[in-house]
């Protein structure tokens, strides 16, 4: 069988034939990402109306098989460094950005959140960052602030995701009832236990209404109350669609063009506050 060869537009968790790792080329991360996915059963505790894995549905990650985690994570990054899956990346793509937890739905509602961190800690490079994308959710637990205390020593950034500010507009984006005032206390969480948090951002048209003006004022309003507060991200990750949603809400979706990401980009920098624009 020819092996499948890797792009920006495909993240498709089994290009590598494994339960836990796989690989994507990473529009953001200008690289190869080596991702685990604590979630092989595809169940998240939100259900964002953009998010690409089929058949999602409410639940957790299931029990971990750890030493198979550890088996394949070892294994891969032998064959990315020493092996010959880099012919199958483009070639402007052919370097290791990062070890993500990602997947196929919230890594952090793994049991053995921190347990897994320790395991990655045994095999990443040094120069190697680890990234966790997370939608910030489950930061009251101790395993989550303790995984993420040490993520902080081992070149860690969280990716903690915020697409709008407001209560209404969380759930209509991520079919989430919390409140924005717990998701505040959360990213205050998330920073203390690891200063290197961003937060990611996907702005798109529903029903080919953009955001609103108000979205914007919501989401700079959080901005600011953070920044009072001296609490500050490290910056922001504005996106926008890249891949077809494979939700209900798919046909109501749509890109907004590049010049308009700028333009809320420009209004977030000038509060002081880093932004790296993907369209």
């Amino acid at each position: 069988m020819t092996p499948i060869k890797l792009s920006t537009l495909d993240h498709s968790r089994d290009s590598a034939g494994l339960r836990y790792v796989y690989p994507v080329v990473s529009r953001r991360a200008g690289g190869i990402s080596v991702g685990i996915n604590l979630n092989p059963n595809n169940a998240c505790n939100w259900r964002c109306i953009y998010c690409q894995v089929p058949n999602l549905k409410r639940g957790t990650a299931p029990t971990i098989d750890l030493p198979l985690l550890e088996q394949e994570l070892s294994g891969f990054l032998h064959e990315l460094i020493q092996g010959d899956f880099m012919s199958r990346v483009p070639e402007d793509a052919r370097r290791i950005n990062d070890i993500a937890l990602s997947g196929n739905g919230e890594p952090t509602s793994a049991e053995t959140f921190s347990e897994i961190i320790e395991m990655i800690a045994r095999h990443k490079p040094s120069e190697l960052k680890l990234v966790l994308i997370t939608n910030g959710s489950l930061m009251q637990r101790s395993n989550v602030q303790q995984g993420l205390r040490h993520m902080a020593k081992l070149n860690g950034e969280v990716w903690f995701k915020l697409d709008r500010a407001s209560d209404a507009g969380m759930a209509l984006v991520n079919d989430t009832k919390m409140a924005i005032a717990k998701v505040r206390e959360n990213v205050m969480t998330a920073i203390s236990c690891c200063a290197n948090t961003w937060l990611q951002t996907c702005w798109f048209a529903l029903d080919d209404i953009e955001p609103t003006l108000q979205d914007e004022e919501d989401y700079l309003d959080f901005l600011r109350g953070l920044i009072g507060d001296n609490i500050k991200p490290q910056g922001v990750l504005l996106y926008g669609l890249a891949r077809p949603s494979l939700q209900a809400e798919a046909p109501r979706l749509s890109m907004m063009p590049p010049e308009k990401l700028e333009a809320f980009a420009v209004r977030i920098r000038a509060l002081g506050v880093t932004v790296k624009v993907s369209a």
